[in-house]
């Protein structure tokens, strides 16, 4: 795997948050944003780059949340991940849409609306030009869509997983709050796990570090944000080995 950003990136696994795809509303999904957001994926994958998704189910359903308001935590997470398949519906609906091939791949096995997760058939359908769309988590309760994004982005030899975020890289504090917050160009995984900086969760981030998988965090909000990112021209932090 490469570790510096470099347009040689051949395969990356973009992550989205479902909170992405709500638009300006505060719960659901919102078309518009969805398209928007599919016409950047396809943009890029027009021009060569191999993609696989993992999109979070926040928009929906949280577990966590409804764990805290006293939902047994694993029947939580469970509905969490049936969210996170309606939001890999919605962006492949929109992604066919404008010409691209895609195939949503489930870890909880719903064959009447997509695939099972098979590693080796996600692996073809990439190598074959489509955009594999990874639903459910990892199938298990306790994990986040942050683990299921790097270890899905291992699993398929990724050379980098992208997060979209809200903000335009990873700051010492939080940008939205302090207007004095620093950017990091590029940070190390233990820094990231000593200082919490809220990139995404530490299982995620371990499973990175222990197979050096760069995690590169950018504006997904940021028109051509995901393109000029892949083009090393895009502001962004890149975690990757001290």
């Amino acid at each position: 795997m490469t570790e510096e950003r470099s347009p040689g990136w051949k395969r990356v696994l973009l992550k989205i948050s479902g909170e992405a795809l709500m638009g300006d509303q505060g719960y659901g999904i919102h078309p518009p944003t969805v398209q928007r957001i599919a016409e950047e994926i396809y943009a890029v994958q027009q021009q060569g780059t191999e993609i696989c998704l993992v999109i979070g189910g926040g928009n929906i359903f949280r577990g966590l949340s409804a764990s805290a308001a006293g939902m047994e935590r694993a029947s939580a997470d469970y509905m969490g991940m049936l969210a996170t398949v309606m939001n890999a519906l919605a962006m492949q609906n929109a992604l066919e849409a404008l010409g691209a091939e895609t195939r949503v791949m489930s870890a909880i096995p719903m064959q009447a609306v997509c695939e099972p997760y098979i590693r080796r058939k996600g692996m073809r359908h990439l190598e074959e030009g489509r955009i594999a769309i990874f639903a459910a988590g990892i199938g298990n309760p306790f994990f986040t869509t942050d683990t299921a994004a790097a270890l899905r982005a291992i699993e398929m030899g990724c050379d980098a997983l992208l997060k979209g975020t809200q903000v335009d890289g990873v700051y010492d504090s939080d940008p939205r709050e302090n207007p004095d917050a620093v950017r990091f160009e590029t940070v190390g995984y233990r820094q990231v796990l000593a200082d919490n900086l809220n990139v995404m969760d530490a299982t995620a981030i371990a499973l990175a570090r222990d197979n050096k998988l760069p995690v590169v965090v950018f504006d997904l909000h940021q028109k051509g944000g995901f393109a000029s990112v892949l083009s090393g021209a895009g502001k962004s932090t890149i975690v990757r080995e001290d």
